[in-house]
């Protein structure tokens, strides 16, 4: 979501970089980069020009620490105020001691209120809670049923009166929730194209209702400073105790997540960044804002890994990366893994210091399909020894996977390239090393002794596997003559 102002921000940050030292011009001039950013990223006006103020403030009364950069000094005050901006908060809910906890969400129409529900009742199983879903948003044909599927697929139980008047309907699903033993009832309330006095009576009756413990708003990331408007005026009517960012993996500048907090006061306490059911996230300032500066959050990243990843395929691949001899197999395997991240541009994006050492990040996700199709294509020694792959048999992969045989070219080169970067000596190697270490996967980082020659080179059992595959090449050709 913050591209633009990532690009903007670290481009400044290399400007920076060849200065001397920071002084009141290049502070200035560096604060209104800043502010302009700001502004192009859809931040609202006062909250864009109140952080710049502060920034300068800062960076002004900073002492220059001896052998700090100072780019290095103001991306640090950047990043605290950026902290200070978004935060504080987390993602603790409360619940009643005994009885029922009853969760509002609320939201205007189109926000993602439903799906949300549906993600927060999973992320609330995960915590050893049994929530209920409740529908009472009866204005839209639909959401029942959404609802009800939504509720189906993730296994939590779920209540709807077709025709009920929604504050009953609420108060009656606290009443079910208790007589089926779950004590956790989520509801999931209308919305409207425009905030009005209708939909905020018939919210405030609901919460009269069922006094819920936490009211979330629910607000799309997409709709820019639209949804910090509604977020202000349904906190001035209704209390919230936070804010659900929904979409937060699309295309929009993300001057919503940075105002949100400042306006409304209420903090950001979950985020949506994905359609699947598990893709709901805490809020951390701190690892958005290391994005927002381009400097990675390998600890969400980790945390991921930790949660979708097999370990032992993750150990096989590490040891079978630095001693360079993965396969093609083993490629297809790693795509399949890295596809249980979620967006393979949005990972890559958290890792410190990749767009540093492998450029910008531009992946289409669909590439996967046609890569796995190339490589479903190949017969098992073509995928553990591509080397084979002549004219004749890329034409024929091509022909099976309905590309060209220029992708497999292509596809081979990657593959070449992944074996550069990630090898012994290679400076990925560190770094995915590192952050396998951090999941608890830790190996010699030498490897087997003698799988890697000098600077890379295939090892001598290597090189006679090799010797040995064109002998048995030549053979074929000589049969087939």
């Amino acid at each position: 979501m913050f591209e633009s102002l990532t690009d903007k921000l670290s481009g400044l940050v290399n400007r920076l970089r060849f200065k001397p030292t920071l002084t009141e011009r290049n502070i200035s001039q560096a604060c209104e980069e800043v502010r302009v950013a700001l502004l192009e990223a859809d931040v609202n006006y006062s909250v864009a020009n109140d952080f710049v103020a502060r920034v300068s403030a800062q960076a002004l009364g900073q002492r220059i620490i001896e052998g700090v950069a100072p780019g290095q000094q103001f991306v640090k005050i950047v990043y605290d105020e950026l902290v200070r901006l978004l935060g504080p908060t987390d993602g603790t809910i409360h619940f009643r001691p005994s009885g029922v906890t009853v969760i509002l969400m609320a939201g205007l129409q189109g926000s993602g209120k439903t799906t949300t529900a549906a993600k927060l009742a999973v992320l609330l199983k995960k915590r050893g809670r049994n929530p209920l879903l409740a529908a009472a948003d009866v204005q839209r044909p639909a959401a029942i049923e959404q609802l009800k599927r939504l509720g189906d697929s993730v296994g939590v139980p779920f209540f709807a009166e077709e025709k009920g008047i929604p504050p009953e309907i609420c108060r009656f699903a606290v009443k079910i929730a208790e007589s089926m033993g779950r004590d956790t009832v989520i509801l999931d309330t209308a919305g409207r194209l425009h905030v009005d006095d209708e939909l905020m009576r018939e919210l405030e009756q609901i919460a009269a209702e069922t006094v819920p413990s936490e009211i979330f708003l629910v607000v799309d990331a997409m709709t820019g400073q639209d949804a910090v408007n509604s977020a202000k005026e349904f906190n001035e009517r209704l209390e919230i105790s936070g804010v659900i960012l929904t979409k937060l993996d699309g295309d929009a500048r993300g001057g919503a997540a940075l105002s949100v907090k400042a306006v409304t006061g209420k903090p950001v306490k979950f985020v949506g960044v994905g359609e699947k059911t598990d893709a709901l996230e805490e809020f951390h300032p701190e690892r958005m804002a290391s994005r927002i500066l381009g400097m990675g959050d390998v600890v969400t990243l980790v945390e991921k890994a930790q949660e979708k990843l097999d370990r032992e395929e993750a150990l096989k691949f590490r040891e079978k990366l630095i001693t360079q001899q993965f396969t093609l197999e083993d490629m297809l395997q790693q795509f399949r893994q890295v596809k249980k991240l979620g967006s393979v541009r949005d990972t890559l994006a958290m890792i410190p210091g990749f767009s540093t050492i492998a450029g910008p990040v531009e992946f289409d996700d669909r590439e996967f399909a046609r890569l796995e199709g190339i490589i479903c294509s190949m017969t098992k020694e073509e995928r553990e020894h591509p080397e084979i792959l002549n004219p004749s048999r890329r034409a024929r992969i091509a022909r099976g996977s309905g590309t060209t045989p220029g992708d497999v070219s292509a596809l081979v080169r990657q593959y070449v390239e992944m074996k550069k970067l990630f090898s012994g000596k290679g400076r990925l190697a560190g770094m995915f090393s590192g952050l396998l270490g951090q999941m608890g996967l830790k190996i010699p980082a030498s490897g087997p002794a003698g799988a890697v020659g000098r600077f890379g080179a295939p090892s001598p059992e290597r090189r006679a596997q090799l010797r040995e595959l064109r002998k048995k090449e030549r053979r074929k050709k000589k049969r087939a003559r």
